[in-house]
């Protein structure tokens, strides 16, 4: 608990500022979520009930609560993205990839999920690997962007 504990007093521990430390503590988690001791810590330590947190971090896609992948590939499905083709890049993730939204890889790399707008309606459709959002992709651009993850050679 060192580490929420040093992440909390960094952050004042401030209810204002809950979606920073639970993104903090997800970055440091090295399973790329939150694992329920630490929601549990947070909300006594911020004197929050542990509902409320839950309904914070479950609401944002960012957020996970399961161990995931090392990157988390977002797929936007806002009616901007949908119209301009995000299902066809859904549907070449979940064959490329061989999973489905909410699951991660056999290999730990990769974690499909679909989420709300991310504010790249100007390039649609996008996808969000990590913290990077690409944009005006086809089927064939993106598989060519998830194989540079796969092989390390990302700039992301």
């Amino acid at each position: 608990m060192e580490k929420v504990k040093e992440v909390l007093k960094r952050f004042g521990n401030s209810k204002d500022n809950l979606i920073q430390v639970m993104l903090e503590l997800q970055n440091i988690s090295g399973t790329n979520s939150l694992p329920h001791e630490w929601v549990e810590f947070v909300a006594a330590e911020l004197d929050m009930p542990l509902s409320r947190v839950y309904s914070v971090i479950t609401f944002y896609a960012m957020f996970g609560t399961e161990p995931r992948g090392k990157y988390v590939v977002e797929v936007c499905k806002s009616a901007p993205c949908h119209v301009t083709g995000a299902g066809s890049l859904l549907s070449m993730l979940e064959k490329e990839l061989k999973v489905k939204p909410g699951q991660t890889t056999e290999d730990g790399v990769f974690t499909l999920i679909q989420s709300s707008c991310f504010g790249a309606c100007d390039i649609s459709p996008a996808v969000k690997i990590g913290e990077k959002v690409y944009g005006n992709l086809t089927p064939q651009k993106l598989n060519e962007i998830v194989n540079s993850y796969r092989e390390g050679r990302h700039n992301g």
